[in-house]
């Protein structure tokens, strides 16, 4: 009970170094778990891997992962089809692995959940890193020293008793769960070996085990000896609420930070963690209470992004500890030393240090400064050390090389962060990048001085290469260099390295809300880009809410195939209303109808669009009053694809009345369910328009008395291609056909896949025979004998350069 109900929380810096307690109730906030096996080799870094998988899992809980909460972790699992004894629950650093311990310790003590167990028994594997062999008797005993009068008889009903061991990623020993070797608690042993015989249940069979690790160490461990294997997915939107609201206190600043949050997609994003969370509503509240009324002023100095947002928590603590001190000189070398000793734990894949460690970098522990950055624990002739946050290690190892600068070790580390496939420098690089801002370095110069220009220069000069090597290699580099440009905010960098390339290409790669904001801040940074293509991207309403303001310097832009609700057409209303540069917009393979599309088209009579691609929209008939207002207002609309929707229907002769009145060159009506109704208000639009070059029919149904209004229309039109390819003519429509044959324009004309015998083709031969138009005609032969063949391609010798195609 002692050990658990309190929940230790960092102060805010600036205010007092002693840590904040709780009672573990108030101050919980519940967080995601979900069953699963999906433990493979990362090759990102856990932070971003976790943060661009998400909103991905949570979705993926819905339906094929089972969602479990603390209390059913020992209860029947349906993937393993049994009560486990074996746990495994995984999550990346910080998202609350030992705090979830601690609740489900605290809530067995108090008598919540678990009372099947008689005895929990919890370690840490840090705590044993310099252990030698010892039994498992002496393990519990050298933690719960009360118990030895007992402990031979607490052994005996192994099925009562519960061993946590918390951290397996902390541990500095090779664990093989693939064999176990002991049999008897009181055989010595390794650490490791004594944790694998409880699991493979060859000691103590009967009895539970609870782990938890860092997905990267769970790559290289055979987790099939586990019945159930947990993943920690961290907070929900309304848990970071919670979370804001717990930290402020006041309601009214809560939400103010939340607010301000919600609108940084960086740092939103990384608040599914809750260490995370708790830095940003550090960092906040610092800000808050330094510009408490000067609402401009404050919003310039929040954060804008990650790089940002731990130069402000440092450079906070800094300023606390130089007016306590008025030390410059000091805080300077310590950020030195725990920089290079960081940056020696990122590279080697080491978070928990020894006072080896502290000697070997010249580390000095002042008690003051140094608890700021680094927790201690252990007993003092075992202390072990640990960053406040591993991300807080990747930042100093990033920092210690603009505060002592030497330009071959950074070009060393730099090749070293690129070589690693499992993206354990990733966020370092980032760090590297954000501190090439000299806005950004310049909020710690105060605290330790000036930071190095030239290591500056040569990261920026390090993105110039990385950009022209990445523009040619796999779209995921290409995006992650993306993320150091957008961590440097350097425009001009920007411009220059991306603003020469005139196609960005996402297509076929699914890409997170954070992922589009970094990209719209890329491309506003260009003036003008020719094409983006982010067919197929996962885009989503979010997304494209982030890559709106950016939509300004694209000339061609392709979001086919995202699934795009109604919901989306305010957002790309707003993008290309009076928009000057947009020229093409493919929206193919989305799902626009609704009310809102009449948001769009509204937009569309005011922009500057060439082409504008709705295929595959699911729009219908009741759409055509809201196209046909669109295109009837718009000047410069030369092409319009309206391919495979339902347009059939009492409201389609809207759009056709629209088509008299517009510039429109190209019109595709492909596989619309067109049935013979619709000519006459096909022929309407058709015959009133001086513009419409290429007219496609294909794929309907327009068979019957009323195509011949259609073909009537078509010889006083300018139309060159017309295509009715499998329309459903038969030999009756065939003589409609061939007052084409009047047409002054007409060059090629598209037949194919209709069921015309040799009946018809008498009136295809008169329509080529008498056509001085006609140079490209495509039959379908199927049902044509040889002798009609023959007569029709003979025809390609009685006009030059015409030919027939069967």
């Amino acid at each position: 009970m002692e050990r658990t109900e309190i929940l230790a929380e960092h102060r805010p810096p600036g205010t007092t170094l002693e840590p904040q307690r709780f009672l573990i109730n108030e101050r919980y906030v519940n967080l995601v778990v979900v069953s699963t096996d999906q433990f493979r080799q990362r090759p990102q870094n856990e932070l971003i891997q976790s943060g661009v998988k998400h909103e991905e899992c949570l979705k993926e809980t819905q339906t094929g992962l089972e969602h479990i909460s603390p209390n059913r972790l020992f209860r029947w699992s349906h993937q393993s089809q049994c009560v486990p004894h074996a746990v495994m629950v995984s999550g990346v650093p910080g998202i609350g692995k030992t705090t979830l311990i601690q609740k489900f310790v605290y809530d067995w003590v108090t008598g919540k959940l678990y009372q099947r167990f008689a005895f929990v028994f919890s370690f840490r594997f840090r705590d044993f890193n310099r252990l030698g062999k010892v039994s498992l008797e002496e393990m519990i005993l050298q933690q719960y020293p009360y118990l030895e009068s007992q402990i031979g008889n607490i052994l005996q009903d192994p099925e009562r008793l519960l061993f946590i061991f918390d951290g397996l990623d902390e541990s500095i020993h090779q664990i093989d769960f693939r064999s176990s070797k002991l049999t008897h608690p009181k055989q010595g042993a390794d650490f490791g070996d004594i944790v694998v015989s409880l699991v493979r249940q060859s000691l103590l069979k009967g009895c539970s085990v609870l782990i938890t690790s860092r997905p990267t160490r769970l790559a290289s461990v055979d987790t099939g000896v586990f019945q159930r294997i947990a993943d920690i997915m961290g907070f929900l939107h309304e848990d970071r609420m919670i979370f804001f609201k717990n930290f402020f206190g006041s309601e009214e600043l809560s939400e103010k930070a939340f607010h301000y949050v919600q609108e940084n997609d960086t740092l939103y994003t990384f608040c599914y963690i809750p260490s995370y969370c708790w830095i940003v509503c550090t960092v906040l509240s610092m800000c808050f209470k330094a510009q408490p009324t000067n609402t401009d002023q404050l919003m310039e100095s929040l954060p804008k992004t990650v790089t940002q947002l731990f130069v402000t928590f440092v450079a906070n603590i800094l300023a606390n500890h130089n007016q306590n001190t008025g030390d410059s000189h000091t805080a300077r070398e310590l950020l030195r030393s725990i920089g290079w000793m960081a940056e020696y734990g990122v590279m080697n894949h080491i978070i928990v240090f020894d006072e080896r460690y502290l000697k070997s970098f010249s580390v000095r522990n002042d008690k003051h400064l140094f608890s700021s950055f680094i927790m201690e624990s252990g007993q003092p002739s075992n202390v072990d050390y640990t960053f406040l946050h591993l991300t807080l290690q990747e930042f100093f190892a990033a920092l210690a090389h603009f505060i002592d600068y030497n330009a071959d070790r950074l070009q060393k580390t730099l090749h070293a962060a690129e070589s690693y496939n499992d993206g354990r420098a990733e966020i370092l690089l980032r760090f590297l990048c954000g501190l090439s801002d000299s806005s950004t370095r310049f909020l710690l110069k105060s605290h330790v001085g000036e930071l190095s220009v030239q290591a500056a220069g040569d990261v920026i000069t390090w993105i110039q290469h990385k950009i022209t090597k990445e523009q040619k290699s796999a779209k995921k580099n290409l995006l992650n260099t993306f993320y150091y440009l957008h961590e440097s905010r350097n425009k001009a960098l920007v411009s220059q390295c991306i603003g020469s390339n005139k196609e960005v290409d996402f297509s076929n790669t699914p890409l997170t809300p954070l992922d589009f904001s970094v990209l719209s801040f890329i491309l506003q940074s260009c003036k003008e880009t020719d094409k983006v293509n982010l067919s197929f991207s996962n885009i989503e309403s979010e997304g494209l809410r982030k890559l709106i303001p950016a939509l300004h310097t694209i000339k061609n832009l392709s979001f086919v195939g995202n699934h795009l609700p109604n919901s989306s057409c305010p957002h790309l209303a707003s993008g290309i209303r009076n928009n000057q540069t947009l020229r093409t917009l493919n929206l193919s393979g989305n799902n626009l109808k609704g009310p809102h599309f009449r948001d769009l088209m509204e937009a569309l009579t005011t922009s500057h669009i060439f082409t504008l691609l709705l295929s595959d929209n699911n729009l219908t008939d009741s759409s055509c009053p809201h196209l046909a207002s669109g295109i009837r207002n718009n000047r410069t609309l030369r092409t319009l694809d309206l391919s495979r929707n339902n347009l059939e229907g009492p409201y389609f002769q809207d759009l056709m009345e629209a088509l008299t009145k517009s510039q429109i060159e190209d019109l595709n009506l492909n596989g619309n369910r067109l049935t013979d109704s619709s000519c006459p208000h096909l022929a309407s639009g058709i015959r009133n328009n001086q513009t419409l070059r290429r007219l496609n029919l294909s794929k309907n149904n327009l068979e019957g008395p009323n195509f011949r209004d259609l073909m009537e229309a078509l010889t006083t039109s300018q139309v060159v291609e017309l295509r009715l390819r499998d329309i459903g003519l038969t030999d009756e429509c065939a003589p409609s056909l061939e007052l084409l044959s009047d047409s002054r324009s007409l060059s090629l004309l598209d037949l194919h896949n209709n069921r015309i015998t040799d009946v018809g083709s008498e009136s295809i031969w008169r329509l080529i025979f008498k056509s001085s138009s006609l140079k490209e005609i495509l039959v379908s032969s199927e049902l044509l004998s040889d002798e009609a063949k023959t007569k029709l391609q003979k025809l390609e010798g009685h006009h030059p350069g015409l030919k027939v195609f069967l």
